[in-house]
């Protein structure tokens, strides 16, 4: 177990570890949901994470399966530190997410899940409040409330794995759009006529700028059949020109994106997270050049293209904060 209990606060208590909950302050749990575990934090108002657990989950073993050890998860944590303080439970989920509805529309690694009331059932079994939202969403929403966009209220949030997903907080809250799908960023074209996306798109920015694009761009410059992101990164280090020219063109792609979003939103600060960042120093010059080249607005501004801060604790923090930003509460600019 991480983080600890409070020291108690009623005189009448002989140890000074217990804890009583009517004492304690308001705390959310959030929860970052993915295809082999579930990983969930008690967070405090202040953004203080009071405990984490991870729960290893199965979505072959079925949706009733899932749901349970879900449920037992989160359950159990809030066993620790109580139901009355309780804000709510914010659940972040990789895929297209209704909102409105709370189903889950698609989501590629939890398909158990998908077109089936999950916001609704998981309150029943609960019983308290849960708000979902896309786990990219909630990573931006982590960086703007515990992170690097503590001191802007508009920021982008790139996240490079093997897609790219994207995040979009105006105003400090999360840009949804109509349905909900705002921030598919990794679907932004930047090579008209590059590489076939499974979205039915050609030339994605995520299958020329993600870790799988990394090691599909090592295959096909000879380098080797099965290498990973890391691998190319460990030649490129070594020297190896090819792999090198790899992480140029990636930095490319990205500047392209990047240029386009710096154009449309005149945002302050665009962040990048993902285990990709290991090569900032081998892709970044060709990304902030080619943004410059392509984006009047970049050359002429103080915009901030940064690395994000929080790694995978992102969106543990965006999903802790759910509870207390939707609906029509303070939003988090108001931190």
């Amino acid at each position: 177990m991480e983080g600890g209990n409070p020291k108690c606060a009623v005189p009448s208590c002989a140890s000074n570890l217990c804890y009583h909950h009517e004492f304690m302050a308001q705390y959310s749990i959030g929860v970052d949901l993915g295809g082999t575990n579930l990983r969930a934090a008690a967070i405090t108002r202040d953004g203080k994470i009071l405990e984490k657990v991870s729960v290893p989950t199965n979505p072959l073993l079925g949706r009733e399966s899932l749901l349970r050890e879900m449920v037992a998860g989160i359950a159990d944590l809030r066993s620790r530190w109580g139901t009355q303080t309780l804000a709510g439970i914010g659940l972040g989920i990789p895929g297209f997410i209704l909102l409105k509805e709370g189903v889950i529309r698609n989501s590629n690694n939890l398909s158990c899940i998908e077109d089936f009331p999950f916001r609704d059932e998981m309150e029943r079994r609960l019983e308290t409040k849960v708000v979902l939202e896309n786990d990219a969403n909630a990573a931006a929403l982590g960086e703007k409330w515990m992170g690097a966009g503590r001191d802007v209220d508009d920021l982008i949030l790139f996240t490079l794995g093997t897609g790219i997903g994207g995040g979009i907080i105006s105003a400090g809250k999360v840009l949804h759009g109509f349905l909900g799908m705002a921030g598919e960023l990794g679907h932004l074209t930047v090579v008209p006529n590059g590489f076939p996306c499974g979205c039915g798109n050609q030339g994605c920015v995520e299958k020329h700028a993600s870790a799988t694009a990394i090691g599909a761009m090592a295959r096909l410059n000879g380098l080797g059949e099965d290498l990973s992101s890391e691998d190319v990164y460990k030649l490129a280090k070594d020297g190896n020109e090819h792999a090198r020219r790899i992480f140029q063109s990636m930095g490319e792609s990205l500047g392209v994106a990047l240029a386009n979003v710096v154009n449309i939103f005149n945002f302050p600060l665009y962040l990048l997270s993902g285990g990709v960042l290991a090569a900032w120093d081998f892709f970044a010059p060709a990304m902030i050049a080619e943004t410059r080249r392509r984006s009047f607005t970049f050359r002429n501004s103080n915009t901030r293209v940064e690395k994000a801060v929080l790694g995978n604790e992102a969106g543990l923090y965006g999903a802790g904060y759910l509870p207390w930003a939707e609906p029509n509460l303070e939003n988090v600019a108001g931190h």
